[in-house]
């Protein structure tokens, strides 16, 4: 399976962090239910067979809704369950299904365009708690990127709401999000609303 711009409008990466009181496949649900089109599981807390069995039901889940699923940085797991890819750093390229690579600068991009990479993850694209160690890189990098490559561009990185639209014009295809989607109280609600923003901020690229 390969992924297509349309695919990566609203790609959710998955936080555990706020699924007390119900289960992070419910979640995930959730989001589909309001428009997510790509789904990462990025689990930074299970290992093994436990997170073998989150995977499988999170999979599950994705192929409902006809959405491509990938695993953050275990190319061995995704290969196991049959994944449609994983997404992986700058030192971690190597399967053959979908690879999302990391990616901070023109010629990070570039590398990993030459290496296979279906679609890059740019940012961070405001500054973001989840990951504070990455740098925060400027508007004219995100759209050098863009310029750049030929494969699809998504940004990621303290991204929600109230400051999606400032990513228009860069050449973006669309954007990924943590707490915005699996921080909220309603999670379908705050997707849906993603969801709209993304399609109003990748039209100023067509």
């Amino acid at each position: 399976m390969k992924c297509g711009k349309r695919d990566l409008l609203l790609y959710a990466v998955t936080d555990r962090s706020w699924s007390e009181g119900t289960t992070l496949g419910a979640q995930v649900e959730e989001a589909l239910r309001g428009g997510a089109t790509f789904v990462q599981l990025r689990e930074k807390k299970l290992t093994g067979e436990a997170l073998r069995a989150e995977a499988l039901e999170i999979q599950a889940v994705c192929r409902r809704y006809g959405v491509p699923f990938v695993i953050n940085d275990d190319v061995a797991l995704a290969k196991e369950i049959d994944a449609d890819g994983v997404h992986v750093g700058q030192d971690d390229l190597g399967a053959d299904k979908i690879i999302g690579v990391s990616a901070h600068n023109v010629e990070e991009a570039l590398r990993s365009e030459r290496h296979g990479a279906d679609y890059l993850g740019v940012g961070a694209a405001f500054t973001t708690s989840s990951k504070p160690e990455a740098g925060h890189i400027d508007a004219e990098t995100i759209r050098a990127i863009c310029e750049m490559v030929k494969i699809p561009v998504i940004a990621i990185g303290g991204i929600k709401a109230e400051n999606l639209l400032q990513l228009r014009g860069n050449g973006l295809c669309g954007v990924a999000v943590i707490s915005a989607i699996f921080a909220q109280k309603d999670i379908e609600a705050a997707t849906r609303r993603l969801h709209a923003l993304a399609e109003e901020m990748a039209g100023d690229q067509e």
